[in-house]
């Protein structure tokens, strides 16, 4: 067992710089791959920003289109799917905007949080811990909570983050390490008293 821990696998070969290629090419088989690998990540992510799944939908598809319609000026070098998380989230914020801008010609109204916390079961596990991390988790300063969800729920790498986010992968780092600390903080305080 620790050979083979010792035993370094080959790290597994990216296909999104080929899809980009062949997206450049106006393949359509390349864009239904991207949909594939990264369509259900892109709804989650819209869902914890938006609160709801339908408009998350919507936002992914338009996300999609425009893809298709930009298709030329990708650059294969660059991540698409960082491209993407950038676009669902810049359509999310824009979407959340409009619907604050409606809401306060019809009546004075309490301003929502930009994201929303995700439902308990998608936390380590259901239950006390998961409900009271999810309420840590939203008590968070947006740009750390929008970081720490990337990384640890997305999948996405620190460059990645820093393409949707449009900061330095430094600063990504930063935002990610405070949040644990603080997260931790809680948990040390809270959790651990709770329980003894």
């Amino acid at each position: 067992m620790l050979k083979d821990m010792m035993t370094e696998q080959p790290p597994a070969l990216d296909p999104y710089p080929e899809w980009t290629r062949r997206l450049q090419a106006s393949d359509h088989g390349a864009l239904e791959a991207v949909f594939a690998d990264a369509h259900d990540a892109l709804v989650a992510y819209a869902r914890r920003l938006l609160g709801d799944v339908a408009q998350a939908r919507d936002v992914v598809q338009i996300a999609f289109i425009r893809l298709w319609d930009h298709r030329t000026s990708l650059d294969p070098e660059r991540s698409v799917r960082a491209w993407l998380f950038r676009t669902v989230r810049n359509l999310a914020l824009t979407r959340i905007r409009d619907e604050r801008n409606q809401a306060q010609s019809l009546e004075a109204w309490e301003e929502a949080p930009l994201w929303r916390a995700p439902e308990p079961e998608a936390l380590l596990e259901e239950g006390e811990l998961g409900r009271a991390l999810q309420g840590w988790l939203a008590e968070l300063p947006d740009r750390q909570r929008e970081a720490i969800v990337l990384s640890r729920f997305e999948g996405l790498s620190h460059e990645e983050i820093a393409a949707v986010m449009e900061i330095a992968p430094r600063t990504v780092n930063n935002h990610i390490v405070r949040g644990l600390q603080a997260l931790r903080a809680r948990f040390d305080a809270n959790w651990t008293q709770e329980q003894a």
